[in-house]
């Protein structure tokens, strides 16, 4: 659950895939305290010379998501295939400058080639180098079946819309059809009778696969399982808990 002051990141492929893969999400965490940031493998086509347009679309869309920051790789748009090895290294990187609590990444049986090395390589090196690992469903996802639904408000959804809205580059964003899809998702696996119990300001949806979370038992400050006053001393005469 967000609101822990964490380290989350989130590691996609192209711009604009996590805005809308979770982009409520994202402000969601954000609002809750954690610290949101997105690492971007690739930045344009290698054919256009549109990478810092690009650049400038994420960052305007990070001051509506409030993340801390939008870094970027130069892995060549749709040859993701042909540099695995590359991809490997840059997230190695990132992650040691990041030191994530939790990840979110493409599920990685997706249509896409990129999405699915994406998702492949995150996965790789968040199993090392994270604690949570989460996959979000993103258009060209197959077979996804999700196991924890993110419900917004009209508020993040609005962001959500405001944010996809800066992408101005790419002509195939109808924000109509991803916010109607957004709208709908949780009535495709969530029964009726389970939705009718959601809050009234209830709104919207998106959906994740968890493939990893560890989580720690509560540990209260002046508690000890052998009571408060209870001390051992160890062969040296130091006292411990």
């Amino acid at each position: 659950m967000p609101g822990r002051h964490r380290s989350v990141l989130v590691v996609v492929a192209h711009p604009d895939d996590a805005e809308l893969g979770m982009g409520m999400q994202i402000l969601d965490h954000a609002l809750a305290g954690d610290r949101v940031r997105v690492h971007c493998l690739s930045a344009g086509h290698p054919e256009k010379d549109d990478g810092e347009v690009r650049r400038a679309e994420c960052r305007a869309a990070a001051k509506i998501l409030r993340v801390a920051g939008y870094s970027f790789s130069e892995i060549p748009d749709t040859r993701f295939t042909d540099h695995r090895g590359r991809i490997n290294a840059e997230l190695f990187t990132a992650f040691a400058a990041e030191r994530p609590d939790v990840v979110y990444t493409h599920y990685p049986d997706d249509q896409h080639l990129d999405h699915a090395v994406t998702g492949e390589e995150a996965t790789t090196v968040a199993m090392r180098e994270a604690a949570d690992l989460i996959y979000f469903r993103s258009p060209l996802s197959r077979g996804f079946e999700p196991t924890r639904y993110f419900v917004g408000t009209l508020e993040l959804l609005a962001a959500k819309q405001a944010a996809l809205a800066c992408f101005v580059s790419q002509q195939q964003l109808d924000m109509g059809v991803f916010g109607g899809l957004t709208a709908l998702a949780y009535r495709q696996h969530v029964h009726h009778r389970v939705v009718e119990r959601f809050p009234t300001d209830a709104h919207g949806a998106e959906m994740f696969r968890t493939a990893r979370q560890i989580v720690h038992a509560t540990r209260p400050a002046a508690v000890h399982p052998l009571g408060s006053s209870s001390k051992i001393r160890s062969r040296g005469g130091a006292r411990r808990w």
